[in-house]
């Protein structure tokens, strides 16, 4: 980069118990805080800067500015944050959630999750749908960079709608210290799981992620009961907060005839999720549509054989290590879960998934970060 970059975040929508998106803005603001290069200014919610001091560290301050509510958030940003970044005198501005300021006084990144306002709508509620299209519209106008976390995002944005500003594909990394084939210490993750009513002496399909339509959950849930009456003592475990639009899950439930040997966690403990991943014989990550999946690439890290859906995301990141299915195919899912079950980790396949996450980091994506937020500060304002 050409000098150092005054750089603020927006942190703001990250809530207490984050999911990937979340996750992302974290492990950003982490790893910008750590570079020299960067003078990072993160603007939170009033009552939220102790959180992010304390995650930053000397490597950045912290402006409590932005209201807890998020419809009031989202009029905030639209309405005050020009004058409040006039004020913090920032070159470049980064939005991680879609939206962006209108009238910044200085170029703006935005980070695009995914399409799927565009492509199913239907996945969202109605007013979010239309409010995220026209936010992503006048992004891929205006910004000074777009961010994107896959190939696969990139290419449907510039199906979905007008790009005029440049796009900087950023993969999502993964914390290696945190996700990892073995456990920190003999024992931890027994004790990690202790108390979530996970059975640790038995075959383990574990999905992680927000419990919500575009997951693919019902199908999973379905695969799974017909996998059953071949892999008796095997167990399924859904873990993740509740979404919205459960009922299509809500049914499949009511409708296994296995239900007894599907255990729902919720939100689970930080320690929990890499134990869980590698106490796994499966994770199945059936997701019809994603920006990314994270937790696919988690699960190769803690070295779980990974099934996930073909033509996603998922299948760009795990570059030929996870076994794929067609989405929403519950006849050829319960195959995979049967065969997978069956096997095991086979090691080559385990190999070429801790090879593929080796790879994926996060300082190598805050890298192209930097990248992008140079490219931002030579937009014209």
């Amino acid at each position: 980069m050409t000098g150092a970059v005054s750089l603020s975040l927006d942190v703001s929508a990250v809530p207490a118990r984050p999911g990937g998106a979340g996750y992302y803005t974290i492990a950003l603001a982490r790893g910008l805080a750590a570079r020299d290069e960067v003078n990072l200014t993160l603007i939170s919610r009033r009552h939220d800067q102790a959180r992010w001091k304390e995650l930053a560290g000397a490597g950045s301050s912290v402006v409590g500015a932005v209201a807890e509510a998020r419809p009031v958030r989202l009029v905030f940003e639209q309405i005050a944050f020009p004058r409040l970044l006039r004020s913090l005198g920032v070159s470049v501005h980064h939005a991680p959630h879609y939206t962006m300021p209108g009238r910044a006084p200085m170029p703006c990144a935005v980070t695009i999750h995914d399409c799927t306002f565009f492509d199913h709508p239907e996945w969202h509620v109605r007013s979010k749908a239309a409010f995220f299209r026209r936010a992503i519209r006048r992004a891929a106008l205006h910004a000074g960079v777009l961010i994107c976390v896959s190939e696969a995002t990139s290419t449907r944005l510039q199906a979905s709608c007008e790009v005029r500003a440049p796009i900087v594909v950023a993969p999502h990394g993964v914390d290696h210290h945190r996700f990892a084939p073995s456990e920190p210490s003999p024992g931890a993750d027994l004790a990690a799981l202790a108390g979530i009513g996970v059975p640790t002496d038995r075959p383990l399909v574990v999905f992680i992620g927000t419990l919500e339509p575009r997951k693919g959950v019902a199908a999973l849930v379905a695969a799974f009961d017909v996998a059953a009456e071949t892999h008796r003592d095997a167990v399924l475990v859904l873990s993740g907060q509740t979404g919205w639009g459960l009922a299509e899950t809500e049914r499949a439930l009511a409708a296994a005839r296995h239900a007894d040997r599907i255990v729902r966690t919720g939100y689970l403990p930080d320690a929990a999720v890499p134990a869980l991943l590698r106490r796994a014989s499966l994770v199945v990550y059936p997701a019809l549509e994603e920006g990314f999946g994270l937790p696919a690439l988690e699960a190769l890290a803690c070295g779980a054989p990974l099934i996930t859906t073909e033509g996603s995301a998922m299948a760009e990141m795990a570059q030929g290590a996870a076994t794929l299915v067609a989405p929403g195919d519950v006849a050829m899912l319960a195959d995979a879960v049967v065969s997978g079950l069956a096997h095991g980790g086979e090691s080559r396949g385990r190999q070429l998934g801790l090879s593929v996450a080796a790879a994926r980091t996060w300082e190598a994506s805050v890298a192209q970060h930097l990248q992008a937020y140079e490219i931002a500060r030579g937009t014209p304002q």
